[in-house]
């Protein structure tokens, strides 16, 4: 078959709460096994030692710490459902987003496609104690049970759209599972595919059967193989591995843990009992699986054996195993079980094998097995060609090839065959390799649902980063791929582990710090370009970017020769070198241009890109190119003659900057013939510009009324009468360049508002030249259109300023400043910041442009850490003498819980309701009835319901849950009997939509609150 790569793992077993976890039990051999937790049962109360009726021969197992704990929050589930969830269903959703994290990938990213589910689970304990009491069972204690809904809800909750299956083959599920995953894989039937088992033990009923048929190991533990091997110990647990073709693995340079070479599943049919081992049956599924992988028995190094420690089964699977490996040249087989460490984890089984192997051939050593001191000598494992692991086993650097057993107890027996991963897999090459990128700094970023989540993952970001020798860009590169998606986002440049490190820490400890680098953006960033136009120049200007930015460095260059054959000397070399010529008009202008336009471009091809633009002056230009209305050469040609016409004027034009409104200035320049409005900046900042004399005359009698004026430094009068000498040449080389509509609208400073359908064309341009920059009057209009950001593409931080002095605007909130590139210090750090801004506030950058190639490569990172902050569990635990009384499943209160709701209202007279108004605001009865009900419908106290949180995102509301809603409202509001479930679901958004909906429609409160309302399942 065609090899299928593990790229992803993540899992949860007795002793170890995580794969790093797991592998250091295993490394140590340890116990994982202790005495039943109380919350499950009381184990003394159903010991017997001598295994009698009802009752089991062991208070020991291998029990997973805190099964109660679920981050219901995370996944938008009410706190009633989450109680009512089977807690196979929790973990599985939790271990699932991080086995994909893992993988390195966002799940986010996989929404919508056909990503296939395949989960192996034998138990359904939740369910007896709850689905018993027929007069309790609601629509989610429903849902929260059956052994579908562990699959299909991780598909629900992450939006796959491929298959979605329980396997339930006992023993042997999980190990099913990834079977079937694998041939969907070969198929074609999904790409990537989500394999896993999970097992929790709720009741005692498998340990008194596992006594009661003789297989139970009196001290709890699984001892396979070994001398003193006398029965199963039960264990949970719950692990998932992200499967691919390994072709679509290394082709996007993805983390290969192993290799699945071959896979085979078969049955027992009549043999010597239902539940009784066949021997025959196991040979040939291993025959099978080495025909499929293509291998010969002789070259498996190790095998993972089903192992559970009863005296037949071990002996049926070492007969089964020397069948094939007894006669094998060289060494003898490695066998080993993990049951050993964490007892048999049932439906879970096979996949903690697998793990285990994938593990082993990852890191290339087998962990001892643990019991393996002594071996059973009735099972001659050295006549079988088998040997067990007392010690660890290195692997050699070639490949390795190892074998995985799972083996139903209804005959359904499973095996595979893995290989090591391929040496381009060990050291994955960079992703989008062909594409240049690069600016210098990389962006670390961690998203989450909400600050306290936000604070909890940065915290184990920080100690995991502090410890790494890698680059700080390549940790970024991955954080940008795995660690993006949820509204709450947090964003910061770094050039080293480090500095990274620090920021991470300092950021989870400073909850002012954690505000500023944190943003929740309810959409999309509607950005706007501002260019800065001439005197923003100096030299050396950009030198920093150009250094540290590969991206940008490109932009230059190509801007530079697009000039070169107009300007005829490199003005890339004359902006880098700190040539003082910057500042001749000649130079200039086209230098403007050429940083502007590689500034904007970066910035587009990093993924940002501009819905509005403005330029100021020559500013425009760039913005033009940008906008569609100029291709960069016939702009470069345009620019290159503006500059050099203009510096062939005569001098003896100046400007004057006056803090005035135009009305006070304008009637001082109308009557003269060599003198005019350069522009308008602000309500009192206008510029004249003209022949020196007059603009004594001008700065005299503005003197004389009390106004501020200031010379400006400039070599010519630009924007006035002065220019016009030039005109004539200037419209001869705009004819012949031409110019089109913009594609992107551009708020024009010539005409002081968006061009609409108008050409930047050869007659624009020329007007352009005298004409008055309208820069306010352009502004105030692009503030008018909304934009969110303002990102200042040029030298130094020029228009930013202008635009906070135009004041706010009354139809929109005030835009954020965005500053790539803050003066003559500037780097590629300063882009970043730029960036890690524009990502806070709801854009999705083009990471893969942010990193130069080598970068690009997948680093792990910890996954995310979800809140063991809310409890849910059974209220009643089983009892021996007899079925556990059925209730209601609830939160289980934890240290850290939220506060339980407020005690009940005083009694009031009949027909009356008593409602609490919530402080801040004004009594409203019908808001206070409608959250009372949301929050007993979705089983949150009342206090954490509020006005504007939305049903189905935040409140975890489903159509089961909106016809529960109707009904209570019924009972709670009149005025209702017109408006049907249809009528309410447009109105569903937030819970004061809903209000102002049911205000709308008359509705009124005068009923009291029913007892079942507050937190309730």
């Amino acid at each position: 078959m065609e090899p299928i790569a593990i790229v992803g793992i993540d899992c949860r077993f007795p002793g170890a709460p995580d794969t790093g976890a797991y592998w250091d039990l295993l490394m140590r051999s340890a116990d994982g096994v202790g005495k039943v937790p109380g919350q499950r049962w009381d184990a003394d109360e159903f010991h017997s030692a001598d295994g009698a009726e009802g009752h089991a021969n062991t208070v020991e197992g291998g029990f997973i710490g805190d099964a109660d704990a679920f981050d219901n929050e995370f996944f938008t589930i009410s706190p009633r459902e989450a109680a009512a969830m089977d807690p196979q269903q929790r973990l599985l959703l939790q271990c699932t987003w991080r086995a994909v994290e893992d993988a390195g990938l966002s799940p986010q990213r996989l929404a919508g496609t056909s990503t296939g589910v395949f989960v192996g689970i034998m138990g359904n304990e939740w369910a007896q104690l709850h689905l018993t009491d027929y007069a309790k069972v609601t629509a989610q204690i429903g849902s929260g049970n059956g052994y579908c809904m562990t699959a299909n809800r991780v598909s629900y909750h992450l939006d796959l759209k491929g298959p979605s299956l329980a396997v339930d083959t006992a023993c042997s599920s999980s190990l099913v599972a990834v079977h079937l995953a694998a041939n969907s894989l070969l198929s074609g039937e999904c790409d990537t595919a989500l394999a896993g088992g999970v097992n929790v033990a709720v009741t005692p009923a498998l340990s008194i059967f596992y006594t009661q048929a003789g297989l139970s190991a009196p001290d709890g533990r699984c001892k396979p193989f070994g001398a003193e091997a006398n029965g199963i110990g039960r264990g949970e647990g719950v692990g998932v591995v992200v499967l691919r073709r390994l072709r679509d693995a290394l082709a996007d340079g993805q983390r290969v843990y192993a290799v699945i070479r071959g896979t085979a599943v078969n049955q027992d049919g009549r043999s010597n009992g239902l539940t009784a081992p066949n021997r025959w049956a196991q040979q040939d599924v291993l025959a099978a699986a080495y025909r499929r992988a293509g291998v010969d028995a002789s070259e498996v190094v190790f095998t993972e054996a089903h192992g559970t420690g009863t005296t037949l089964g071990d002996m049926m699977e070492v007969k089964a195993l020397g069948h094939h490996h007894a006669a094998r040249p060289g060494k003898p087989l490695a066998l080993g079980s993990v049951k050993g460490n964490i007892g048999h984890t049932e439906g879970a089984a096979g996949i903690a094998g697998l793990i285990k192997v994938a593990l082993s051939l990852h890191h290339r050593v087998v962990p001892a097995s643990r019991h393996a001191t002594k071996e059973n000598p009735a099972l001659q494992l050295k006549d079988n060609g088998l040997r067990l692991l007392k010690a660890p086993l290195r692997l050699p650097a070639a490949p390795v090839l190892a074998g995985l057993s799972s083996f139903g107890m209804g005959g359904t027996n499973a095996h595979a065959v893995l290989e090591s991963a391929p040496p381009a897999s060990a050291r994955p090459g960079p992703r989008d390799a062909g594409a240049t990128g690069g600016i210098g700094c990389g962006v670390f970023t961690v998203s989450a649902p909400g600050a306290p989540a936000l604070r909890r993952n940065l915290a184990a970001q920080a100690a995991a980063v502090a410890s790494r020798r890698v680059s700080a860009q390549a940790l970024s590169w991955t954080s940008n791929q795995v660690k993006t998606g949820h509204r709450y986002r947090f964003a910061v440049p770094a050039h080293d582990t480090a500095e990274l490190a620090a920021r991470l820490q300092e950021a989870a400890a400073d909850p002012d710090l954690l505000a500023r680098l944190t943003a929740a953006p309810a959409g999309k960033p509607r950005t706007a370009f501002l260019f800065t136009g001439q005197g923003s120049q100096y030299g050396g200007m950009t030198a920093g970017l150009y250094r540290d930015s590969a991206l940008y460095r490109g932009f230059l260059d190509e801007a530079d020769a697009a000039l070169l054959p107009h300007t005829g000397r490199s003005i890339r070399d004359l902006v880098l070198d700190g040539d003082e010529d910057v500042h001749l008009t000649r130079w200039t202008q086209p230098a403007l241009f050429a940083v502007e336009y590689a500034l904007g471009r970066t910035l587009t091809e990093l993924g940002v890109r501009p819905g509005l633009l403005l330029g100021h002056s020559v500013g425009e230009y760039a913005a033009a190119v940008l906008a569609g209305a100029l291709t960069l050469d016939g702009a470069a040609r345009l620019i290159a003659a503006r500059g050099d016409l203009m510096q062939q004027l005569p001098e003896g034009g100046g400007m004057l900057s006056v803090r005035a409104p135009l009305a006070e200035v304008a009637p001082l320049v109308a009557d003269e013939p060599l003198a005019g409005i350069a522009a308008v900046n602000g309500p009192e900042a206008t510029v004249v510009s003209g022949d020196l004399g007059v603009l004594a005359r001008i700065e005299a009698d503005l003197a004389e009324r009390g106004l501020t004026t200031r010379r400006l430094t400039v070599s010519h009068a630009f924007h006035s009468p002065l220019m016009r000498p030039m005109l004539e040449r200037f419209a001869l080389i705009a004819s012949e360049v031409g110019g089109g509509v913009p594609e992107i609208p551009v708020y024009s400073t010539v005409r002081g508002r968006v061009l609409d359908g108008e050409a930047m064309d050869a007659a624009y341009w020329i007007e352009h030249i005298g004409a008055t920059v309208l820069f306010q009057d352009a502004a105030e209009a692009l503030l008018d259109a909304g934009p969110t950001h303002l990102v200042e593409i040029g030298p130094q931080p020029v228009l930013s300023g202008m635009v906070r002095r135009l004041g706010p605007r009354a139809q929109a909130a005030a835009p954020a400043h965005v500053l790539p590139v803050r003066g003559a210090e500037a780097s590629g750090r300063d882009l970043a910041d730029a960036l890690a801004e524009l990502y806070r506030g709801g854009a999705d950058p083009e990471w893969a442009a942010v990193y130069p190639a080598e970068e690009r490569v997948p680093q792990p990172l910890v996954p995310y850490v979800f809140s063991d902050e809310h409890r849910y569990w059974a209220a009643r635990r089983p009892t021996a003498a007899g079925p556990a009384d059925s209730t209601v499943p609830t939160a289980v209160p934890a240290p850290s819980a939220a506060p339980a709701a407020e005690a009940a209202a005083p009694a009031a007279a009949p027909g009356v309701a008593v409602l609490g108004t919530r402080a801040g605001t004004p009594a409203d009865p019908l808001s206070d009835a409608v959250q009372e009900v949301i929050a007993a419908v979705g089983g949150y106290a009342s206090a954490e319901v509020s006005a504007h949180q939305r049903l189905y995102e935040d409140l975890g509301f489903d159509s089961v849950m909106i016809m529960e809603l109707k009904t209570r409202l019924d009972e709670r509001v009149t005025g209702l009997a017109h408006i049907t479930v249809q009528d309410l679901l447009p109105r569903l958004k937030t819970v004061a939509d809903l209000t102002g909906f049911l205000h709308e429609s008359g509705a009124t409160v005068t009923a009291t609150p029913t007892a079942q309302e507050g937190r309730t399942a």
